[in-house]
């Protein structure tokens, strides 16, 4: 089952949530804003605690977003998965083993038409889907392509988690600590 069947991937941005995710019934966490210096024992102290992290990989502080540093976080780091814009930092997490994750913002048409040509070189293993408020994109997105959808983005409101899942996400991303529960 995908993500242990969770509805929520929360999306932590400090220390103080990292903490209470850690304790938390919730295998898998996404790990938004970090530093390079700080990754290594967040995912270890993770993986002790038999969590998963998915590594925003774009959000890293002190990392050059480029294929030698998705290199080094699939390597020396080791998280569950890697999440990115980037076609390389998708192609290196899928080489490497991890759960690669391709973020789009889909603006307008120009970007979602531009985002099908992307998911047909990268083919990722899920797609994050950015603003994850628009329920018909999320079924469109997923019926052209067949990759499993992460929403994400813009969703305050449980029904709008509600929304997002019924349109055919498999789950919904939300650093929203209220939506958590």
């Amino acid at each position: 089952m995908h993500f242990d069947g969770q509805r929520i991937l929360p999306a932590i941005r400090n220390m103080k949530e990292f903490e209470a995710l850690i304790k938390s019934d919730f295998t898998y966490i996404v790990l938004l804003n970090s530093h390079v210096g700080q990754l290594r024992s967040l995912v270890q102290h993770a993986k002790q605690a038999k969590k998963k992290i998915l590594v925003h990989a774009d959000l890293i502080s002190g990392l050059k977003n480029d294929e030698y540093a998705a290199q080094f976080l699939c390597q020396d780091i080791r998280p569950a998965g890697l999440i990115s814009t980037r076609k390389s930092v998708v192609l290196t997490a899928k080489k490497n083993g991890l759960y690669a994750i391709q973020r789009l913002f889909l603006l307008d048409s120009i970007a979602l038409e531009s985002s099908y040509k992307l998911l047909e070189v990268t083919k990722p293993d899920y797609i994050e889907v950015l603003p994850g408020v628009m329920p018909h994109i999320i079924t469109e997105v997923y019926e052209k392509t067949g990759i499993p959808i992460i929403a994400g983005g813009l969703i305050r409101e449980k029904e709008e988690v509600d929304m997002a899942l019924k349109a055919g996400a498999l789950t919904v991303t939300t650093s929203r600590k209220n939506l958590w529960e």
